[in-house]
């Protein structure tokens, strides 16, 4: 019901993070409803998307078996339970946030030597 918002939600966006229950069966179809558009769309690189399958404190919810359909199973996923591993959670997203900066910078930087040639 939000669709008309997502060009401004998209706009210069450099990356996009989907958190997902992978619990809910519903949830597994609407992340490739959601990498469509806010991914594919954009067009942002695969490197530029990280799937995070949030786990509920409690959930018996199968970290290691999780399958996902083409073309979401070429993308990072990670697995959070904050419960559990919050700082490997932590950690993952540190890693994701310096892909990002440096795919940021090598563009600048490739826009600022077009600049100059």
């Amino acid at each position: 019901r939000f669709e008309t918002c997502w060009p401004a939600l998209m706009k210069d966006s450099h990356g996009v993070i989907i958190i997902f229950n992978p619990e809910l069966p519903s949830h597994l179809k609407e992340i490739e409803m959601w990498y469509s558009c806010f991914v594919q769309q954009q067009p942002l690189l695969d490197s530029q998307c990280l799937l995070v399958a949030h786990h509920k404190p409690g959930s018996a919810g199968d970290m290691e078996n999780l399958s996902l359909a083409y073309p979401l199973n070429k993308l990072k996923l990670i697995h959070s339970n904050l419960e559990e591993d919050p700082e490997d959670v932590r950690m993952e997203f540190i890693k994701y946030f310096r892909s990002i900066i440096t795919i940021m910078n090598e563009s600048r930087e490739r826009e600022e030597m077009s600049i100059i040639s």
